[in-house]
């Protein structure tokens, strides 16, 4: 085998030999006496002998070359040489024997497909970083040679195969993906961990909510979502995604959970916990940005109280099937600064399946998120069953995959429309207060007749009309009209509230042993499972109690 022939046809040799031919046949263009003989001629004879690449003998070469260097030749791939580095890595080879036989390690590699390609199209091909049976990872190229004059097709071709050690290299970037992969896994740790470990199941609706990290190559973002129940029959549902990745977006998840959990215990209308959270956000960092929406379903109105700092649109589906989107009122992410944030109300009556979810679900790099929303609407409304099957339907139907690019947060919440057995267990009674002396013992009658037809136990019956009649008395004092009594029963609660005009809130106090007043709300928090009040988004308040039902009561 003519190695000097092989390597004038190796790719670049022919272009670096016209190279130094020119060099060496063009004149000196700058003319006679340009340069001194004198000085030509010291030039001439300090200069050594410097012998063109075509003179050296390849093989010495090749033998020195620590990279792995094998030659291939015909359609069965026979052996036409190895170097010393290949014969150290894998031991002597024998000639004129066919690869498939004689270099099993090129088998293991999965090389003999790429041998063929490269011989069949005559264009090189480069595979990286191939974990060779040695333990050592290497770089193949395999490069098309011909033989003779090149005219033989297939049969003259050869392929050279030049494999570069690059262990260093590939122990390096597998250092580096397992730390990526340790620090998604303590981002993601950490994020589950801050979400809801079990969501609050409210009397009236029934939850249920899903949470996606983005794939191995996206960091864990800063989607969450929260269940919590107010207290006299209504409740909070929140979602948000913090901007921004790994541990720092779920850190800063966290917090901003807390203190929204923080706010609504206080029972604010919805603009006004987002008004709080945003200084919140600010002082947290200023740098991150977030966006919630935050909305409350009271029962006895049949919708959605909320209120959105940059999210995207609630939707509902009615019992018809057909979806709304809650598109107003939206104010700027949290963090902003500077913004008076509003509440809207959107309609969920019995039958309706409302959903919240983050950007994850519905933005993709290649379409409009309005188009994306659109797709999710259409799936809403063919989506039925319960909460938990409407949650994977969306998720499936947005093509959501474990290598997804984004956090995914889907929050789906209905108010079921309960008939028969199941709609006995949750009954409404109102009285209208018209105030005078007469107005406590007519609420005292009317809850004792509305109880007793509810069949609660004797026990409840009686600390029912107490509490009652000491919501009633606190308001007839402290209150204005117009003033109304309500009691509701759910399958797991008695709930009684009573609203006036006056927008004073009580507080529970020690009464001392001379006062005439101030046990009124001592006395109901000391009977009740849990009492509270609130301001009325027209005006005024509303002041209520809950008992918890005896199990006998709840089946």
């Amino acid at each position: 085998m003519n190695f000097t022939r092989w390597s004038a046809r190796l790719p670049g040799t022919q272009r670096r030999a016209a190279a130094r031919t020119e060099q060496t046949a063009s004149p000196d263009r700058r003319g006679d006496g340009s340069v001194p003989a004198a000085r030509a001629e010291q030039l001439t004879d300090e200069s050594p002998s410097v012998p063109a690449v075509d003179e050296l003998r390849v093989r010495e070469v090749l033998d020195r070359v620590p990279s792995l260097v094998a030659l291939v030749h015909g359609p069965d791939h026979r052996i036409a040489y190895v170097n010393d580095a290949y014969t150290t890595a894998f031991g002597v080879r024998p000639l004129g024997e066919r690869a498939r036989e004689a270099l099993p390690e090129l088998d293991a590699l999965g090389l003999f497909p790429l041998l063929d390609q490269v011989q069949r199209s005559g264009k090189p091909r480069t595979v990286k970083s191939r974990k060779g049976p040695d333990g050592r990872s290497y770089t193949f190229t395999c490069t098309p040679v011909a033989q003779g004059d090149g005219k033989g097709g297939s049969d003259g071709r050869g392929v050279l195969v030049f494999a570069t050690d690059v262990t260093d290299h590939a122990e390096a970037a597998e250092r580096l993906r397992a730390s990526e992969r340790r620090q998604r896994e303590t981002a993601v740790t950490l994020q589950r961990s801050l979400l809801p470990q079990e969501l609050e199941q409210p009397d009236d609706l029934r939850i249920a909510a899903t949470y996606h990290p983005g794939g191995t190559e996206a960091a864990v973002g800063g989607d969450w979502y929260d269940v919590i129940t107010l207290g006299g029959g209504r409740t909070a549902l929140v979602i948000g995604d913090v901007m921004g990745r790994g541990v720092r977006a779920a850190a800063v998840m966290g917090q901003l959970r807390t203190a929204v959990r923080a706010y609504a215990r206080l029972d604010l209308p919805p603009h006004e916990v987002l008004q709080l959270l945003d200084g919140l956000a600010a002082e947290i960092d200023a740098n991150q940005i977030a966006t919630c929406a935050y909305a409350i379903h009271d029962p006895n109105e049949g919708k959605l109280i909320y209120s959105s700092a940059g999210h995207l649109p609630i939707l509902v589906r009615d019992e018809n099937g057909t979806v709304l989107r809650a598109e107003e009122p939206t104010g700027p992410p949290l963090g902003t600064g500077g913004w008076m944030h509003t509440s809207g109300s959107i309609s969920l009556a019995p039958g309706s399946t409302a959903v919240l979810y983050t950007d994850g679900l519905v933005e993709r790099r290649d379409a409009d998120l309005d188009e994306g929303i659109a797709a999710l609407e259409r799936a809403l409304a063919g989506a039925t069953g319960t909460p938990q099957v409407v949650c994977d339907r969306l998720v499936r139907s947005a093509g959501v995959t474990p290598d997804h690019d984004d956090d995914v947060a889907v929050l789906v919440l209905q108010h079921p429309a309960r008939a028969g057995a199941d709609g006995e267990l949750f009954r409404n009674a109102a009285l209208e207060l018209l105030g005078g002396v007469e107005a406590a013992p007519r609420a005292r009658a009317f809850a004792s007749g509305v109880l007793t037809s509810w069949r609660f136990p004797a026990d409840l019956h009686d600390l029912g009309v107490l509490a009652t009649s000491e919501l009633v008395a606190n308001s007839l004092q402290h209150g204005t009209p117009p003033m109304r009594l309500r009691l509701r029963r759910t399958d797991r609660r008695l709930i009684i509230e009573v609203t006036d005009g006056d927008d004073h809130l009580p507080r529970r106090r020690r009464a001392e042993p001379g006062d005439e007043s101030g046990r009124g709300i001592a006395i109901v928090a000391t009977i009740a499972s849990n009492w509270g009040c609130r301001r009325t988004p027209g005006g005024g308040k509303a002041v209520w109690c809950e008992f918890a039902l005896p199990r006998t009561q709840t089946t």
